[in-house]
Protein backbone atom coordinates (compact mmCIF):
# COMPACT_ATOMS: atom_id res chain seq x y z
CA UNK A 1 0.00 0.00 0.00
CA UNK A 2 1.52 3.28 -1.11
CA UNK A 3 2.14 5.88 1.80
CA UNK A 4 -0.50 8.71 1.85
CA UNK A 5 0.68 12.43 1.83
CA UNK A 6 -0.81 14.91 4.49
CA UNK A 7 1.21 18.05 2.65
CA UNK A 8 -1.43 21.07 2.75
CA UNK A 9 -0.85 22.42 -0.08
CA UNK A 10 0.56 26.63 -0.27
CA UNK A 11 -2.18 28.40 -1.38
CA UNK A 12 -1.85 32.81 -1.09
CA UNK A 13 -5.25 35.25 -1.81
CA UNK A 14 -5.59 38.63 -1.70
CA UNK A 15 -8.94 38.66 0.06
CA UNK A 16 -8.98 43.05 0.07
CA UNK A 17 -6.84 46.38 -0.19
CA UNK A 18 -7.96 49.69 0.89
CA UNK A 19 -6.57 52.78 2.64
CA UNK A 20 -7.05 52.33 6.54
CA UNK A 21 -5.80 55.89 7.14
CA UNK A 22 -4.66 59.07 5.21
CA UNK A 23 -4.11 62.87 6.66
CA UNK A 24 -2.80 65.73 4.95
CA UNK A 25 -1.35 68.88 6.28
CA UNK A 26 -0.02 71.98 5.38
CA UNK A 27 0.69 73.50 8.55
CA UNK A 28 2.59 76.76 6.55
CA UNK A 29 0.18 77.71 3.98
CA UNK A 30 -0.40 79.87 2.11
CA UNK A 31 2.67 81.76 3.00
CA UNK A 32 5.02 78.61 1.85
CA UNK A 33 3.33 78.57 -1.70
CA UNK A 34 4.99 82.46 -2.12
CA UNK A 35 8.22 81.56 -0.52
CA UNK A 36 11.31 79.60 -2.48
CA UNK A 37 10.73 76.10 -3.17
CA UNK A 38 13.74 74.31 -1.64
CA UNK A 39 12.46 71.17 -0.47
CA UNK A 40 13.86 68.71 1.45
CA UNK A 41 12.03 64.97 2.37
CA UNK A 42 12.26 62.67 5.57
CA UNK A 43 10.76 59.45 4.69
CA UNK A 44 9.74 56.74 7.06
CA UNK A 45 8.03 53.24 6.39
CA UNK A 46 6.65 50.75 8.87
CA UNK A 47 4.37 47.94 8.75
CA UNK A 48 2.08 46.20 11.02
CA UNK A 49 0.54 42.41 10.78
CA UNK A 50 -2.76 41.31 12.52
CA UNK A 51 -3.42 37.83 12.90
CA UNK A 52 -7.04 37.51 11.90
CA UNK A 53 -9.35 34.25 11.70
CA UNK A 54 -9.09 31.55 9.27
CA UNK A 55 -5.79 31.70 7.93
CA UNK A 56 -6.54 35.26 7.07
CA UNK A 57 -3.75 38.40 7.95
CA UNK A 58 -4.10 42.18 7.63
CA UNK A 59 -1.01 43.59 6.72
CA UNK A 60 -0.66 47.05 7.16
CA UNK A 61 1.93 49.64 5.34
CA UNK A 62 2.63 53.12 6.97
CA UNK A 63 4.49 55.76 4.29
CA UNK A 64 4.55 59.33 6.66
CA UNK A 65 6.74 62.00 4.33
CA UNK A 66 7.39 65.31 6.29
CA UNK A 67 8.72 67.40 3.63
CA UNK A 68 9.96 70.82 4.64
CA UNK A 69 11.39 74.37 2.70
CA UNK A 70 13.97 76.44 4.49
CA UNK A 71 12.81 75.34 7.46
CA UNK A 72 9.49 75.63 7.23
CA UNK A 73 6.76 72.57 7.08
CA UNK A 74 5.18 72.57 3.59
CA UNK A 75 3.00 69.34 4.52
CA UNK A 76 2.94 66.42 6.04
CA UNK A 77 1.19 63.18 4.32
CA UNK A 78 0.62 60.06 6.29
CA UNK A 79 -1.07 56.72 4.39
CA UNK A 80 -1.88 53.63 6.02
CA UNK A 81 -2.34 51.10 2.94
CA UNK A 82 -3.75 47.71 4.25
CA UNK A 83 -4.70 44.19 2.81
CA UNK A 84 -6.34 41.06 4.16
CA UNK A 85 -4.66 37.90 2.45
CA UNK A 86 -4.99 34.56 3.00
CA UNK A 87 -1.79 32.87 3.84
CA UNK A 88 -2.54 28.83 4.03
CA UNK A 89 -0.05 26.29 4.12
CA UNK A 90 2.67 28.37 5.54
CA UNK A 91 5.72 26.93 7.80
CA UNK A 92 6.34 29.13 10.31
CA UNK A 93 10.02 29.92 8.39
CA UNK A 94 7.85 31.42 5.50
CA UNK A 95 5.16 33.12 7.27
CA UNK A 96 7.92 35.97 8.16
CA UNK A 97 8.74 36.91 4.67
CA UNK A 98 5.45 36.03 3.19
CA UNK A 99 3.99 39.05 5.60
CA UNK A 100 7.46 40.92 6.15
CA UNK A 101 8.44 41.18 2.70
CA UNK A 102 5.87 39.92 -0.02
CA UNK A 103 2.73 41.60 1.70
CA UNK A 104 4.16 45.06 1.68
CA UNK A 105 5.40 44.73 -1.97
CA UNK A 106 2.24 44.35 -3.01
CA UNK A 107 0.45 47.14 -0.79
CA UNK A 108 3.22 49.78 -1.48
CA UNK A 109 1.78 50.58 -5.05
CA UNK A 110 -1.17 51.52 -3.51
CA UNK A 111 0.13 53.74 -1.04
CA UNK A 112 2.75 55.24 -3.31
CA UNK A 113 -0.36 56.50 -5.72
CA UNK A 114 -2.23 57.79 -2.49
CA UNK A 115 0.56 60.19 -1.78
CA UNK A 116 1.08 60.89 -5.04
CA UNK A 117 -2.52 62.06 -5.42
CA UNK A 118 -2.69 64.31 -2.03
CA UNK A 119 0.62 66.23 -2.65
CA UNK A 120 -0.88 66.89 -6.02
CA UNK A 121 -4.27 67.97 -4.68
CA UNK A 122 -2.41 70.19 -1.87
CA UNK A 123 -1.21 72.36 -4.13
CA UNK A 124 2.63 70.99 -4.46
CA UNK A 125 4.87 69.84 -7.01
CA UNK A 126 4.23 65.81 -7.78
CA UNK A 127 5.88 63.45 -5.60
CA UNK A 128 6.90 60.36 -6.95
CA UNK A 129 8.38 57.41 -4.41
CA UNK A 130 10.87 55.69 -5.54
CA UNK A 131 10.44 51.82 -5.19
CA UNK A 132 11.55 50.04 -1.97
CA UNK A 133 13.25 46.71 -1.57
CA UNK A 134 11.10 44.85 0.95
CA UNK A 135 13.25 41.91 0.97
CA UNK A 136 16.07 43.86 2.25
CA UNK A 137 14.22 46.06 4.97
CA UNK A 138 13.16 42.33 5.98
CA UNK A 139 16.41 41.27 6.10
CA UNK A 140 17.65 43.96 8.46
CA UNK A 141 14.44 43.93 10.56
CA UNK A 142 15.95 39.82 11.41
CA UNK A 143 19.31 41.18 12.11
CA UNK A 144 17.71 43.57 14.53
CA UNK A 145 15.83 41.21 16.39
CA UNK A 146 18.58 40.11 18.63
CA UNK A 147 19.48 43.53 19.75
CA UNK A 148 16.57 44.17 21.07
CA UNK A 149 15.74 44.02 24.89
CA UNK A 150 13.61 41.38 25.82
CA UNK A 151 9.72 42.41 26.13
CA UNK A 152 10.55 45.11 23.63
CA UNK A 153 8.10 45.46 20.08
CA UNK A 154 10.40 48.45 18.68
CA UNK A 155 13.21 47.67 16.42
CA UNK A 156 16.24 50.10 16.74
Amino acid sequence: MAEEQTAIEKQFSIQKIYTKDMSFETPNSPTIFTEKWEPSVDFNLGSHVEPLENALYEVALTVTITVKSNDKTAYLVEVNQAGIFALNGFTDEEMGPMVGSFCPNILFPYAREAVSDLVAKGGFPQLLLAPVNFDALYAQHLQQIPQQLPGSDTIN
